[in-house]
């Protein structure tokens, strides 16, 4: 019962979130991010009960069905949403917490061959864009937004909306929609590096006419 539970809460939580789901139906049968998640929970399975190998062969079959990799001991939370999916990688000791939305291309990777934690944590409802790579054992708090193709190499806190290579600070911890798809910032948002460069032209210039004054002189 608490499967059959787990499963509806899914597919609600897609039709929610892309508004191309055109009937649970269709979530059900035709949505490998779905089936990713579901084959996941049996390789978790397998692998918490020291079934190593089993856990591996039904992440791999997942892996072929769906195109995307998710390690048999990641901890994924609940209404976890992979969208279109393609690409996608979860290393093994990835912890997910619940309503996160991951898009295609994401890697959710580890920088270490230590046998310890190595790859990354992400709290509730964060939202990873297109192509983005999140490398380390950091946390990335909840409700954080990572924009597509950033590259993300230390913790992003609650709230914060980071793009870039690597990935810096965008936006922080205003108000706006519950759910933005890819992750993207707001259009109004400045970007922090032309910013940056405004403000260098703008002393460059200031120097400039001070140099022009002084060889008047």
């Amino acid at each position: 019962m608490k499967l059959f539970r787990a499963i509806r809460d899914d597919i609600d939580s897609i039709m929610v979130r892309d508004p191309a789901a055109c009937s649970r139906l269709t979530v059900l049968f035709a949505y490998p991010g779905f089936h990713a998640v579901l084959i996941h929970r049996l390789a978790n399975l397998f692998d918490r009960n020291g079934l190593c190998f089993l856990g591996r062969m039904v992440s791999h079959l997942g892996r072929f069905l769906t195109s995307i990799e998710i390690h048999p001991g990641a901890q994924l939370g609940c209404r976890l949403f992979i969208d279109h999916g393609v690409g996608c990688v979860i290393g093994e000791t990835t912890i997910i917490g619940d309503d996160v939305t991951l898009y295609q291309g994401v890697t959710l990777g580890g920088v270490t061959l230590a046998p310890e934690k190595r790859h990354p944590t992400l709290e509730d409802s964060v939202i990873v864009g297109a192509g983005a790579k999140v490398l380390g054992p950091f946390t990335v708090g909840a409700g954080a937004r990572i924009a597509a193709n950033a590259v993300v190499l230390k913790e992003v806190p609650p709230g914060v909306t980071v793009a870039g290579v690597p990935a810096r600070a965008m936006q922080s911890r205003v108000r706006e929609p519950a759910f933005r798809a890819y992750g993207m910032p707001g259009a109004d948002v400045p970007d922090p590096v032309a910013g940056a460069l405004d403000t260098l032209t703008g002393e460059v210039n200031t120097l400039r006419k001070r140099l022009d004054e002084l060889e008047q002189k």
